[in-house]
């Protein structure tokens, strides 16, 4: 089995007063509104996901202090930061990527003890944040205009491309350090002021990289940060006509009525939803490797990913092998704080994020599943639940329909391509689907068929910032990161001249 390890304290998370006192001053917990820190007398808790006890407390704003930052960027954007060039805004975006791969140690402890992922994952996601403000860096200096041949005679249409506007931006908990850069740097990048609300149970990360992006210049005004645990006080990112953009990753359930809202004032949109992803293994497939892609791609961050496989089809001939592989595979895991090194696997977000995970093994279990491999939520303090292996999963199970969201693998057996291309396609979701094969035909048939955003052929990452990150049918619409990234926050401007004569 797995191991665990729980230690008495994790009140010490450095190893010299000096590194302690340097990480307190990237601990902020004021909000930043119209250029200045803001302390709130009214505050909400933020908890560790490790222990459940309070990590801090952090400025809840109300709804004028959304609507005074809304304002504020507006005012700025207006006045000067849109018509700053591409060039100046590149160097900027430079300065902050340097400032943060800088302060990775910093940043990734912040991060490991509010949202519990391990301090290795941790360290990873702010490189991974690190390369979305590096690559719109250069993106920001490549948004090129175009000439048309005018069917007008001494006439020329030529096109500009510029900041949409103000621009709102809700972000989720699972990646607090990765989704802030994806959707702020091509905001910034193409000239747009952005005010942010950072996900409640993760805003401290936000705010130690609005710092470092202060630091590195950006003028105050341009970046506004609003943490509130008041849904209606974040809606007015949506409801606000000054708000021209917005960009939200979360459940489709929220997306859909931010959505709505936004459709009032018919502001722009990139809405990053739900997945329930096809983790398909055809009998052709190498299955060492397609072991290897699964635990990427269910355990990674402990399974709080949007784009990791939910529903985990085999093809019968391999079956056994590969559900032995992969049982094998996850016990060799180590669940125990993010912040210890030995840790592979950290705790879930919340005490719901576990009830859901269980209720989701026993509903399997009730209807004829088995548990290869864990199934219990681990006692102690902390939100901690084993990594756990279902068989004999069947469709009338609720991991076949609810994204799960947690270190649950569901095995479910299958006979033949053609069945397995509707049991993947047999959701509402479509934001990513992966398949392991061989064969170059039934490769390229399947990623044809498959109906996603995302397709991950023989591998379990897919995320990357050079790739285009965005799903389908009720997953969303809109793409981040990739050379498509920076229009999502941009206008094209038609410019017809005429009589050209003259």
């Amino acid at each position: 089995m797995f191991t665990s390890s729980f230690p008495q304290s994790l009140d010490i998370v450095t190893s010299s007063v000096a590194a302690a006192r340097d990480l307190e001053l990237f601990v902020q917990n004021k909000a930043f509104i119209d250029g200045i820190w803001v302390r709130k007398e009214q505050t909400f808790s933020v908890y560790e996901p490790s222990t459940a006890q309070v990590f801090g407390s952090v400025a809840d704003c109300d709804l004028s202090d959304v609507q005074l930052a809304i304002e504020s960027a507006y005012a700025a954007q207006k006045s000067y930061y849109s018509s700053t060039t591409a060039a100046e805004r590149g160097g900027l975006l430079r300065k902050w990527h340097n400032l943060i791969m800088e302060n990775v140690e910093n940043l990734a402890t912040i991060l490991c003890l509010e949202n519990g992922k391990t301090i290795h994952e941790s360290r990873a996601e702010i490189a991974y944040a690190g390369s979305f403000v590096a690559w719109f860096a250069e993106e920001a200096t490549r948004s090129y205009g175009d000439t048309i041949p005018s069917s007008t005679p001494n006439t020329m249409v030529m096109t500009t491309k510029e900041p949409v506007g103000v621009c709102g931006i809700i972000t989720p908990w699972n990646f607090p350090a990765a989704m802030i850069c994806r959707k702020v740097a091509p905001a910034l990048g193409a000239g747009c002021a952005v005010v942010i609300k950072p996900p409640s149970e993760t805003p401290f990360t936000c705010l130690a990289l609005t710092k470092l992006a202060l630091d590195a210049g950006f003028p105050g005004q341009v970046i506004q940060v609003c943490p509130t645990k008041n849904r209606e006080v974040a809606s007015e990112l949506a409801r606000h006509p000054l708000v021209r953009k917005i960009s939200f990753t979360g459940s489709t359930s929220v997306g859909k009525s931010l959505a709505k809202l936004a459709s009032g004032t018919l502001k722009k949109a990139s809405l990053e939803l739900g997945g329930n992803a096809p983790f398909i293994v055809f009998d052709d497939a190498d299955v060492d490797l397609a072991v290897e892609g699964a635990m990427m791609s269910k355990f990674r961050c402990s399974g709080q990913t949007c784009v990791c496989a939910n529903r985990i089809y085999v093809q019968r001939g391999i079956l056994e092998e590969f559900t032995r592989k992969l049982v094998q595979r996850v016990s060799e895991l180590r669940l125990g704080p993010g912040i210890e090194s030995s840790s592979t696997q950290g705790p879930l977000i919340n005490r719901p994020a576990v009830d859901k995970v269980k209720s989701h093994i026993e509903d399997a279990v009730s209807k004829g599943a088995r548990v290869e491999i864990g199934g219990s939520a681990s006692e102690g303090a902390g939100y901690f639940m084993q990594p756990t292996v279902l068989s004999g999963v069947t469709r009338d199970m609720a991991v076949a329909r609810e994204e799960t969201f947690g270190p649950l693998a569901p095995i479910f057996p299958f006979e033949t391509e053609d069945e397995i291309q509707k049991l993947a396609n047999d959701t509402e979701f479509g934001l990513a689907g992966y398949f392991y094969s061989r064969n170059v035909g039934r490769v390229m048939r399947v990623a044809r068929e498959l109906e996603v955003g995302m397709c991950g052929v023989n591998t379990g990452k897919i995320s990357a910032t050079e790739s285009p990150f965005g799903g389908i049918k009720e997953s969303g619409y809109g793409l981040e990161g990739s050379k498509y990234g920076m229009a999502e926050y941009q206008t094209i401007k038609t410019i017809t001249l005429g009589n050209i004569h003259l």
